[in-house]
């Protein structure tokens, strides 16, 4: 059994195969879902920390390094090009093993895709299983343009499913959440989910989160993502309308002085997000799969 495999009970995993298999289920794609393929948040703000000589000893944090570097360039959206220049320099050839997770849940019927990454894994996975027989849709979240009537976005399709961008795309750099300054616009911004009028999401994708149990796939409690969709999003719904969602947690860094720091660690991770009916996989989303996999 893997390490997170025991935050899972027999039930959890039963609802989630059923979810799956008929496309009730909406992945939510986290850093580590790209993992092996990108450099990690801490990698990819370590290089730009020593390109920007950033002088603070927090060179792990990526929010706060690019702050930084936004000021020191002088200019925010060229550094999103140069951050997008960068990233799209890994991207690996077409073809992917099964175990990508972008690769195993291109195998169901899911009609929508969520992700904060920046990446095209996701279209490429659906294309690649598909043989082009799905004709999967690209949107991107205008996050900065609150207020702004939204483009009409059809109903996804197990046809024509959507993938929507909520943190930005690398084809299209302005549209990054990189900065602190961005995260912290993006949050007021998300807070007033509410009011349809003012929210920067649209109501096809508002409605399937509310719905739809989401898998959150690659995350950790400490990520300003998950954070930023957690006190932005998920706090935002009523008690009633949530459904029991499965997030697969990356473990944060312990304080190995602590006496059994993992498991004081995995008790509150359990019991945090259980009150807001997220069931969590302590373990990389390689061990998650390879444990989907097993059980199907």
């Amino acid at each position: 059994m893997t390490v997170g495999a025991g935050a899972l009970r027999e039930p959890d995993w039963d609802r989630l195969i059923k979810q799956l298999s008929r496309g009730d289920c909406t992945p939510l794609l986290g850093a580590g879902a790209s993992f092996g393929r990108l450099p990690t948040g801490g990698q990819l703000a370590q290089y730009f920390a020593d390109r920007y000589q950033y002088p603070f000893a927090d060179s792990h944090d990526l929010a706060r390094v690019m702050q930084y570097a936004a000021w020191v360039s002088g200019d925010t959206v060229e550094l999103k090009h140069e951050v997008c220049t960068y990233l799209q320099q890994y991207a690996p050839a077409e073809d992917v093993c099964d175990a990508d997770p972008h690769a195993m849940l291109a195998k169901f019927p899911i009609k929508t895709f969520l992700t904060t990454n920046y990446d095209d894994f996701m279209l490429r996975a659906l294309h690649q299983e598909t043989g082009g027989r799905k004709k999967p849709v690209s949107q991107v979240c205008s996050w900065w343009d609150v207020g702004v009537e939204k483009p009409y976005i059809e109903q996804p399709t197990e046809a024509e499913p959507l993938i929507y961008h909520l943190h930005g795309r690398w084809n299209d750099p302005r549209s990054l959440v990189l900065t602190e300054d961005d995260y912290l616009t993006y949050l007021g911004n998300l807070v007033e989910v509410n009011a349809s009028a003012g929210s920067p999401l649209p109501s096809t994708v508002l409605h399937t989160m509310t719905v739809s149990p989401l898998l959150f796939v690659g995350y950790s409690l400490r990520d300003w993502n998950f954070r930023v969709l957690f006190y932005g999003l998920l706090k935002t719904m009523p008690q009633n309308m949530r459904r029991r969602h499965v997030s697969v947690q990356l473990m944060p860094d312990l304080n190995t002085s602590v006496a059994d720091a993992a498991g004081r660690a995995r008790e509150y991770l359990q019991r945090y997000l259980d009150g807001w009916n997220i069931t969590i996989f302590i373990g990389s989303t390689e061990e998650f799969f390879e444990e989907l996999r097993s059980r199907m």
